[in-house]
């Protein structure tokens, strides 16, 4: 039995999600010959810390009525450093502008030669090519499935199955807020607005929605993979951004009298990042509608291969951050 020392640092709702994985797949991670125990859970106001194991579902209970009870002087940054561990699950929320706590989080971990597995977009979306070079320089595994299609399936599908194809272009929707604005928008006739509150109240928009409905996140997710897939260079600004705020329900059902529906798609190749409105024929593999996220690539090979899930979620994130760290431990 391999025993894995891990922190969670970040405890919002993807940290926790990777919390409540952790103890429902503990019965098949001990058949996999994994015993992963998380030594310290972090959040932005304290941190718990065991060496033996901290009780995870205790501090779930904790975190949805009083909040984590631990230790408030130590930060996320404290126990990467201070603490002795293998893996860190970093889940602190995104920013694009600095890259955010993620950031120094991540560079910290790969000096003191632990593995990272992250949902945090803003870190890579702003300093892949140097986050990459560190783990490598340090001889450790940096995973991130989870910051471009949630529970889809993507960059494990090209590392692994698709290895020896060459990409030649990823094309999709990347964001479920928007496809579910767009779809409900052309289901009932209603303007952006409606649908919009309508999304806020059921939780699928955040109360500022800019960062989703501009097109942001997408822009975020086509960097990442510009990166790790097409080796580019690339951050946010040099992707062209379009958001759905001036769709209107007149131009939705224009489109669907010529059998067509518009999503925000993002395209990204080895010479074009954009995301913006599109008009997609209403049998195509990319019409998908709700909250779903889908994504085609062209390969030189294989062909054209579609893969379709939920974009965000809790448990949806948890998972492929479950993937990431049985590939590390498998491998």
């Amino acid at each position: 039995m391999k025993r894995i020392k891990a922190s969670i640092i970040g405890f919002g709702s993807v940290g926790q999600g990777v919390a409540r994985v952790l103890l429902c797949k503990k019965e098949e991670l001990s058949s996999m010959g994994l015993d992963i125990t998380v030594v310290a859970v972090v959040d932005s106001k304290a941190a718990v810390i065991d060496q033996e194991g901290v009780d995870l579902a205790m501090v779930l209970e904790r975190k949805g009525s009083e909040g984590i009870v631990g230790d408030e002087r130590i930060t996320g940054h404290d126990v990467i450093r201070n603490i002795e561990h293998d893996l860190v699950i970093e889940t602190t929320p995104t920013n694009i502008d600095t890259g955010g706590v993620g950031l120094k989080n991540m560079l910290t971990a790969f000096s003191k030669k632990r593995h990272v597995v992250t949902s945090n977009k803003g870190p890579l979306a702003l300093k892949y090519r140097e986050l990459a070079a560190l783990a490598e320089r340090s001889g450790c595994a940096f995973r991130f499935e989870a910051t471009v299609g949630g529970a889809m399936p993507l960059l494990s599908l090209i590392r692994d199955t698709l290895t020896g194809n060459d990409i030649i272009s990823i094309e999709g929707i990347f964001n479920g807020t928007c496809n579910y604005i767009l779809t409900r928008m052309m289901e009932e006739h209603a303007t952006y607005e409606l649908m919009l509150a309508e999304a806020q109240e059921l939780g699928i928009a955040e109360k500022d929605p800019t960062y989703d409905v501009e097109g942001i996140d997408a822009a975020c997710k086509l960097v990442i993979l510009a990166n790790a897939i097409f080796g580019m260079n690339a951050t946010y600004k040099d992707v062209h951004v379009t958001g759905i705020s001036r769709i209107t329900p007149e131009a939705l059902m224009l489109a669907e009298a010529d059998n067509y529906v518009i999503k925000l798609i993002g395209e990204v190749s080895k010479n074009r990042i954009q995301v913006a409105p599109r008009l997609v024929p209403i049998d195509h593999p990319l019409a998908v509608g709700g909250t779903l996220n889908v994504a085609s690539l062209q390969t030189d090979l294989a062909g054209p291969v579609v893969v379709v899930g939920r974009g965000a979620g809790s448990i949806e994130t948890a998972s492929a951050i479950l993937s990431d760290i049985i590939s590390i431990y498998k491998d």
